[in-house]
């Protein structure tokens, strides 16, 4: 008699690396390009952004000179160059310095409960009540054109929504099975956090960090605009486009120039985003 034995084996299917869309390389390129202008622009270009030539009031642009002077004779690159590497800079720590309290506190609160979680859930939204512009607005007060007050405003403004997504999402997954077994192995916090927390919950620092940045950016230019943030002569964003305004007729170029940096460099933020998260 012949037994015939039948071997099951199992198919393993291995998943191909996403490749990226059209559009995030587009804004990988993008904001690739304009931290490189930030970050180098000063240096190449080599000029005082504060010099001031009277003899060349709104001059024309030139091969030079390419974005011309302003109305004080600056040269407009120099200070494209330098308000670049300002207002990304001051955007970039200050989402840096929220993102790294606002993930730990939620970490924490999701894994102590309790009265910890309580406590620190009422601070974010006592924070949450008060809009962040009016947040910053309050603290420019006491020291106007400072530059510790929007670093400061800006970064209490943002942590709450770091704390409250990685509180919510930490709540889910410390319930899962895998963190439940990685517990009775007794495998510790760290081992925990790192192995089975972060690898979820670095998307969605991800995506929040960057609407972060683009808001920064957009804060600090408003603030700069309405003459509460930086003040003159520094070379910002938006001190240069109050500065630049009344001459808009004459020299549209001017102004333009900081506006159009502004909307690249948020549109490549927004371009960054997975095709799920942009639909």
């Amino acid at each position: 008699m012949t037994t015939t034995h039948t071997v099951s084996s199992d198919l393993v299917v291995i998943e191909a690396p996403r490749r990226l869309s059209l559009g995030q390389r587009a804004g990988i390129v993008l904001v690739g390009a304009i931290f490189l202008f930030a970050l180098f622009g000063p240096w190449l270009v080599g000029i005082d952004p504060a010099r001031q030539q009277l003899d060349r009031f709104l001059e024309l642009p030139s091969l030079a000179h390419p974005l011309g002077f302003d109305q004080l004779g600056r040269d407009m690159l120099a200070r494209l160059a330098h308000g670049a590497r300002l207002s990304l800079s001051l955007a970039l720590v200050s989402v840096l310095s929220a993102a790294i309290p606002g993930t730990v506190l939620g970490l924490l609160a999701a894994w102590r409960g309790g009265w910890p979680e309580r406590i620190l859930a009422a601070f974010a939204d006592a924070v949450l009540a008060l809009p962040g512009l009016l947040l910053v607005l309050l603290l420019s007060a006491f020291t106007p054109g400072g530059f510790w007050p929007l670093y400061v405003g800006i970064s209490l403004a943002l942590w709450v929504e770091y704390f409250r997504v990685v509180r919510a999402a930490s709540r889910i997954l410390l319930a899962s099975p895998h963190v439940e077994a990685a517990r009775l192995l007794g495998f510790g916090p760290v081992h925990i956090v790192r192995r089975h927390l972060l690898p979820e919950l670095l998307p969605r620092l991800f995506t929040l960090m960057r609407f972060g940045f683009a808001g920064a950016v957009l804060a600090m230019s408003a603030l700069g605009f309405v003459g509460v943030g930086l003040m003159p002569p520094t070379p910002e964003l938006g001190v240069m486009m109050i500065e630049l305004l009344p001459y808009y007729g004459e020299a549209p170029w001017l102004i333009g120039a900081p506006v159009l940096l502004l909307f690249l460099t948020l549109l490549g933020l927004l371009l960054l985003a997975p095709e799920r998260e942009a639909a």
